[in-house]
């Protein structure tokens, strides 16, 4: 087969290896319908994250069931399923609490900008779909592998209540999401943070009431003035620098709650100033399997779109592209198709 490997930073190529096998009775092999370049990849692209040696890389999936371990009971050849970034077993304490992406027997995806993958603990990772979707619901049936699993998850640990005011930080695909996210939780007023005209107006689609254009302290002050002086009850954090971090929890109301969900790099926080301002933090990798079957519904009965988030279709076999433009901001998100 043919898959991505990043040899070095910025050095993306497509190239032939082995096909992917069977190695445990609960695994399956799935031919992918589609892929995508991931925000969180361009860590490892820029060579934030060191790269030390040549490996495939992606995260995100969906894809026709080839093969099954003799252990499988849930799919079969000829379904098309999603699965999380983070594989899992589905049955584990962590699992049964709803923390999929911490499953005690775990881990997480790799190597899916693919024309095969190899999927883990498959029973507790995929979920089949009562038949083939239409082509059009793809990509939005795709952003539920990661990014808008990832959104909901951060309006969720962010607590976003119905009639509530949120702030999202980050205006790539899981922010723009995180909006989608947002409002389908029922907030009354969300408030994006973006400088890009293209983002600015998905965000306004899906959902968004007002745009701020400032970042750092100017960006805190300006969610103050829109909120009275009091803050957004709860902030998306969906970037995960220091900067976003900081403007995150100043730009939360006391007693409020940032929900992140950006990789974090560097980022520092201060116990006194969360003593002092009772602003309650929870994120993480998000567990998207726990959140899979809600979403799937919600895209099938067209009542979300959130693959508007795709606005760069490329081949698999130009996935350098997508990296570059994605790195150079010329596309919010690159879908993939082998």
């Amino acid at each position: 087969m043919r898959g991505t490997v990043l040899h070095a930073p910025f050095d993306i190529r497509f190239e032939e290896l082995p096909d992917p096998r069977i190695e445990e009775p609960t695994d399956v092999i799935l031919r992918t319908v589609a892929t995508c370049v991931c925000g969180s990849d361009l860590w490892n692209y820029r060579g934030v994250n060191p790269v030390t040696e040549a490996r495939p890389i992606g995260h995100e999936y969906v894809g026709i069931v080839e093969e099954v371990g003799t252990a499988v009971a849930s799919v079969r050849p000829g379904q098309f399923v999603i699965g999380g970034f983070a594989y899992s077993d589905n049955t584990c304490p962590n699992c049964r609490y709803g923390v999929q992406s911490a499953c005690m027997h775990g881990g997480f995806m790799g190597a899916c900008q693919a024309e095969l993958i190899r999927v883990p603990l498959a029973d507790g990772t995929l979920v089949a779909l009562p038949e083939q979707p239409d082509a059009e619901l793809v990509p939005s049936l795709l952003t539920l592998s990661d990014v808008m699993g990832t959104g909901w998850y951060a309006a969720v640990a962010a607590e976003v209540r119905a009639g509530s005011t949120v702030a999202v930080v980050g205006d790539g695909a899981v922010g723009l999401c995180g909006v989608l996210a947002a409002k389908e939780l029922g907030a009354q007023r969300i408030i994006a943070m973006s400088r890009h005209e293209a983002r600015q107006k998905l965000a306004l689609d899906f959902g968004a009431t007002d745009i701020v254009t400032e970042r750092g302290d100017e960006g805190v002050a300006r969610i103050k003035d829109l909120t009275d002086g009091i803050g957004a009850d709860s902030v998306l954090e969906c970037v995960g620098t220091n900067e976003s971090m900081t403007q995150a929890r100043h730009s939360t109301r006391v007693g409020g709650t940032v929900g992140f969900v950006g990789v974090p790099h560097d980022v520092q926080i201060s116990g006194g100033e969360l003593f002092r301002t009772h602003v309650g933090l929870r994120g993480g990798p998000a567990p998207v399997r726990r959140f899979l079957p809600d979403l799937i519904g919600r895209v099938l009965d067209g009542h979300i779109t959130p693959g508007k988030v795709f606005d760069l279709t490329l081949p698999l076999a130009e996935v350098a592209e997508g990296y570059a433009a994605m790195d150079e901001r010329r596309a919010i998100k690159t879908l993939l198709l082998p």
